[in-house]
């Protein structure tokens, strides 16, 4: 709303309040010079020594949106800062029922009017910038790495790679526009219909260093 800046202010579109990632590697205690099998040679030296294994666990809150109006109730014709809508105030359900088909309730809010007299107008929405929250990230990848020495010179690493092994869905931000009209109910306000990481991958790789 150019008459008033202050109800732009809110949090930005990358204020992710809380973020951890842990990541460790370990060398196996298998084969030659190591506490298991250090004895051992021929093919089971071959099989069992030279392995490391990694693991990065990531973990975040979802990012901030906006709810939106699909229509400009000013009728300002500014299609790049879409007119957000007002905060329902008898609403009392939950907010967030975090499903695909509705993320955020949509009853929360409403249409923005004004009535002068016996006309009704449109108007800028009071509900805050970004003051709704998506989905989450979870995943957990890991990968194990062997390094053979063929000769004094020469090397061989296997690389087996497994991202998001629990196969966790993690979900992008959900359609933000709450009303199609000043009276209806968008169909898809708050349905979410696309992921932000790709399901259970596994890849192998080989490298012969010289």
């Amino acid at each position: 709303f150019p008459l008033n800046p202050k109800v732009d202010w809110g949090p930005a579109a990358t204020d992710v309040r809380n973020a951890a990632s842990i990541n460790g590697s370990y060398d196996l205690p298998f084969g030659p010079n190591r506490h298991f099998l250090k004895s051992a040679s021929g093919p089971v030296a071959f099989l069992a020594g030279g392995w490391t294994t990694s693991a990065i666990f990531a973990i975040q809150t979802g990012f901030p949106f906006s709810p939106q109006l699909g229509y400009n109730p000013p009728g300002n014709g500014d299609s790049r800062n879409p007119i957000r809508p007002n905060v329902n105030p008898s609403f009392t359900g939950n907010l967030y029922p975090r499903t695909v088909g509705e993320w955020f309730n949509p009853n929360a809010f409403s249409p923005p009017t004004v009535t002068v007299g016996a006309t009704t107008y449109g108007t800028y929405g009071n509900a805050r910038r970004d003051s709704l929250v998506g989905p989450g990230l979870t995943e957990l990848d890991f990968s194990a790495v062997k390094d053979t020495h063929i000769t004094e010179r020469l090397n061989l690493q296997f690389r087996a790679e497994f991202f998001n092994i629990p196969n966790h869905t993690n979900f992008l931000t959900p359609n933000e526009v709450v009303y199609s009209s000043a009276t209806q109910l968008s169909p898809t306000a708050g349905v979410i219909t696309a992921t932000s990481t790709t399901s259970r991958q596994i890849q192998f790789g080989a490298k012969l260093q010289f």
